[in-house]
């Protein structure tokens, strides 16, 4: 039987919902469409927002017969073959998960794109910048897709004229978290177990409800940026959530009390030195005890950290002193401070005239005005 969602796909850009940014009147993707405009190109957004059922309208459109592969399970073998038939005509390829497909396979890839015989259209979850090569990305364009809004969600569940109790139809807007294909998924596994729809006929048909964070991939570095800009602006509850969606995403303790350790050096500094000795403890704390219990511990930590003064005058000290290194070379050790180990050495000048506290700058005589903590 054909699923809900492949029922409720869009038959023409009129009855599309969401990304008005892109194919709203005048908007890019439109105007391609409009005017039969072949070219390459890569959606970019998560799943349920539409990129399957846009590839398939802008085929229409522009009237060549499109062959769809997912990079998961297809290979170069697939696109050679769809390349080399006979035929001269320009092939359209719909190539889901495009990031699936390791460096060799993009680069296959190459020669046909930029030849025009095979107009490409990559979808992909994933950031194409990490993902896809750079002579690839340079012969497409990228279009972002975003999660559909609530009301854009609710407008797909009205369409499909199932009748949906309003508590029931927020929870599957809830749930779908942007995601038409999941909203639309939960619905026909609720009517296929249940002879009515409710929130408690959904909640028995749901699964829990995963959390997206890929820990190798843009959400991982995403989600950990936020936790450390929180921290940074002493949010202490954003912080918190930040933590408890990599907690809730199985991320490794370790590299969260990492995180707060160079936070703890990098931030807070000198306004309160013993940062370092709580985040050391909490990194301890993590190797010691482990999940689930040292979620206690990151989340002491981190509320810790929010909360106290913030200092870099330490790690913009170092990073001017590191610059002056870079730009200056190697410049001569004062004699003055030298280590006179030697005859030769007292003989040379070495330590001559060093007194333990002295005002006079040690650094080299180039850079001796120099001021790096502020």
């Amino acid at each position: 039987m054909e699923p809900l969602a492949s029922k409720m796909r869009p038959r023409s850009l009129d009855d599309f919902v969401g990304q008005k940014h892109l194919v709203g009147e005048g908007k890019p993707l439109c105007v391609a469409l409009e005017k039969k405009h072949p070219f390459s190109f890569i959606l970019w957004g998560p799943p349920g927002s539409g990129k399957t059922t846009f590839a398939r309208l802008y085929a229409q459109a522009i009237g060549i017969p499109l062959t769809e592969l997912s990079a998961v399970s297809a290979g170069k073998d697939a696109v050679r073959t769809l390349v080399s038939s006979e035929s001269s005509e320009t092939k359209l390829l719909f190539l889901d998960e495009i990031h699936r497909f390791n460096r060799s396979q993009q680069d296959f890839l190459l020669p046909v794109v930029e030849s025009g015989k095979l107009i490409l259209i990559g979808a992909t979850t994933e950031n194409p910048s990490f993902e896809v090569i750079a002579p690839l990305l340079s012969r497409c364009r990228v279009f972002t897709f975003t999660p559909l809004a609530d009301d854009e969600i609710k407008t797909v569940l009205e369409k499909t004229s199932v009748k949906i109790p309003p508590d029931a139809l927020s929870w599957i807007v809830a749930y779908a978290k942007g995601d038409a294909r999941r909203a639309l998924g939960i619905l026909e596994s609720t009517q296929s177990l249940y002879s009515d729809i409710s929130v408690e006929t959904l909640t028995k048909a749901s699964e829990s409800s995963p959390v997206h964070y890929d820990k190798k991939g843009e959400e991982h570095y995403n989600i950990t940026s936020a936790f450390i800009k929180s921290l940074r602006a002493s949010q202490g509850d954003t912080a918190l959530y930040y933590l408890a969606r990599m907690i809730e995403a199985g991320e490794d303790p370790l590299f969260i009390a990492r995180r707060m350790v160079i936070f703890a050096s990098e931030d807070i500094g000198l306004a309160q030195p013993t940062a370092l000795v709580v985040a050391n403890a909490v990194f301890r704390a993590c190797e010691t005890v482990g999940y689930p219990e040292c979620t206690l511990n990151l989340a002491h930590g981190a509320a810790y950290l929010a909360r106290a003064p913030k200092d870099r005058s330490a790690h913009d000290a170092l990073r001017a002193a590191q610059k002056d290194v870079r730009t200056y070379g190697a410049l001569p050790v004062p004699l003055k401070i030298r280590n006179p180990s030697t005859p030769l050495m007292r003989d040379e000048g070495y330590g001559k005239d060093y007194e333990k506290y002295d005002k006079e700058s040690y650094l080299p005589h180039k850079i001796k005005n120099h001021k790096y903590l502020k």
